[in-house]
């Protein structure tokens, strides 16, 4: 006689209605480019990462052609991409005098100090070797115009990103973790905690203390040696908040990480929560439903999933 099995998620997983999770895992391929904001909306693509290569690119040639800011806020480390985008800037002589650079989030370590420029697993470390660096020195941004959070800029930068953005960004760009944060806005961490939604959408940059999940994820990374080392992953970090989203006027996500392109992907599932589920804090990201968003999802990530009893390990 067949039994059936059936438990409650652990107590630390940060969304645990089983009814959505259920549904979530049950939608078919041909439903994920429907939503229902209008203005939110998802495209399946083989690999989507050419997809923020050319709208950076696009948005730093208007910015030269018109002789107006442009504001990003950008996710690291991203070094393929950042490469590539270097590379056009340079190949089409786009002057990159107006555009101004934020990083998504930073490395902190347990008293919440934020991580130096020379940490070599760091996000600034990374995208200006890989983004700035690499930008002809003729063409590239000023340096007033390259902000990595820092001890000194933490407790304003989102007032940084609003005075240089006359308001908001121009764009962001992000991508969910396995907790579904956010750049570092990870569910149930102290530093935002929160009575309601509308709360939560006025807090802005901080250092948090970082999910375990955030720190499992992060050790399959290749900054930290895929490899699971999880005590090298620092247990903070420095982050934009979601009032920084809120106020963006484009938003740019993309949905493709598998582990080093296999199968296997601790994205898959929290990448349906974020786009479909509810709209809550315990899945940060899922803020990006409210407003306007261009969001690109792999093949990878849309593809169906259930017990491989097959695959083991």
């Amino acid at each position: 006689m067949n039994q059936e099995f059936t438990f409650e998620p652990a107590s630390w997983i940060p969304f645990r209605d089983k009814e959505v999770l259920n549904r979530m895992r049950s939608m078919r391929r041909e439903d994920m480019e429907k939503h229902p904001n209008p203005d939110f909306r998802i495209k399946i693509l083989l690999n989507p990462g050419a997809m923020m290569v050319a709208d950076m690119v696009m948005r730093m040639k208007l910015s030269d052609d018109m002789d107006q800011p442009c504001v990003m806020v950008i996710p690291n480390p991203a070094p393929d991409a950042y490469q590539q985008v270097a590379e056009l800037v340079n190949r089409f002589n786009i002057n990159c005098r107006n555009v101004h650079i934020f990083a998504l989030d930073e490395w902190a370590d347990d008293q919440g100090n934020i991580a130096p420029l020379t940490y070599k697993a760091g996000f600034g470390y990374s995208f200006r070797k890989y983004l700035i660096g690499n930008i002809d020195e003729d063409l590239r941004m000023p340096e007033k115009n390259v902000h990595s959070l820092s001890n000194e800029n933490i407790a304003h930068y989102s007032d940084l990103i609003a005075e240089a953005g006359n308001g908001g960004a121009d764009i962001t760009y992000t991508g969910p973790g396995w907790a579904g944060h956010l750049g570092f806005i990870d569910p149930g961490t102290p530093e935002f905690a929160c009575e309601s939604l509308e709360e939560f959408l006025t807090m802005g940059a901080r250092v948090v203390t970082l999910h375990p999940l955030t720190i499992a994820q992060n050790s399959l990374h290749g900054c930290f040696g895929q490899s699971g080392d999880i005590a090298s992953v620092p247990p903070k970090a420095a982050t934009i908040g979601p009032l920084d989203i809120k106020r963006a006027r484009n938003r740019f996500e993309i949905h493709a990480l598998t582990t080093s392109g296999a199968f296997s992907s601790w994205q898959r599932m929290i990448s349906r929560l974020v786009l479909y589920g509810p709209v809550t804090p315990l899945v940060p990201t899922s803020i990006v439903q409210l407003w306007p968003a261009a969001v690109y999802v792999s093949e990878a990530i849309a593809a169906p999933f259930d017990c491989d009893e097959t695959a083991g390990y």
